[in-house]
């Protein structure tokens, strides 16, 4: 009886295990700690990361929580929590008050492009443009793409900050994030 009891139970661990390994299909990638599912939104996935917990702080402060779970297609630059500490004391924290809501919404959609561009996509495009490219941004600004190397590419901002992707085509239902260590700026 015990051995009957003990095989259940090892049978049970190892379906759990399966289901679960199962449900985190080969599409996720893990970022911040939690995997990204393609099949949810921008939102839900981004929710989930401890390296995001400033960002998504930031898009509930600008109100941006229903575009970045709309249809797109979106790709989101999405600055770690360590990009955000790397700008000046007291930036974070003024920038989500009320009374800075535009500005928030400025640099916040200066990080998002329409359409899906993964890694392979914004390669095609700095070959296309002969070592360099430039997004057009939901803020109407520009963004430039370039190589750093093979699968390195860097994004300059308006102001002349150069941000690194570290974490490349994080799929999601409604777009892709890149994980960037630098928060980027509009003119």
């Amino acid at each position: 009886m015990k051995k009957l009891i003990t095989t259940a139970v090892i049978s049970g661990a190892l379906m759990f295990t399966a289901t679960t390994f199962a449900a985190m299909n080969s599409d996720s990638v893990m970022v911040g700690g939690a995997a990204m599912y393609p099949q949810k939104n921008i939102i839900e996935n981004a929710l989930n990361s401890k390296d995001h917990t400033t960002l998504v702080a930031a898009v509930k402060a600008a109100g941006l929580v229903e575009t970045l779970q709309g249809k797109g297609p979106f790709t989101v630059f999405a600055p770690t929590n360590a990009a955000f500490a790397k700008l000046p004391a007291g930036t974070v924290d003024n920038l989500v008050k009320p009374e800075n809501k535009a500005k928030l919404t400025s640099i916040l959609t200066y990080h998002v492009v329409a359409g899906k561009y993964d890694m392979k996509a914004l390669e095609m495009k700095i070959k296309q443009g002969g070592g360099h490219a430039e997004l057009k941004t939901v803020n109407g600004q520009p963004l430039w793409i370039m190589s750093n190397g093979p699968h390195n590419i860097q994004l300059k901002d308006g102001m002349g900050n150069v941000a690194n992707i570290s974490t490349y085509d994080v799929n999601q239902k409604n777009g892709v994030i890149d994980v960037i260590d630098t928060v980027l700026m509009p003119k």
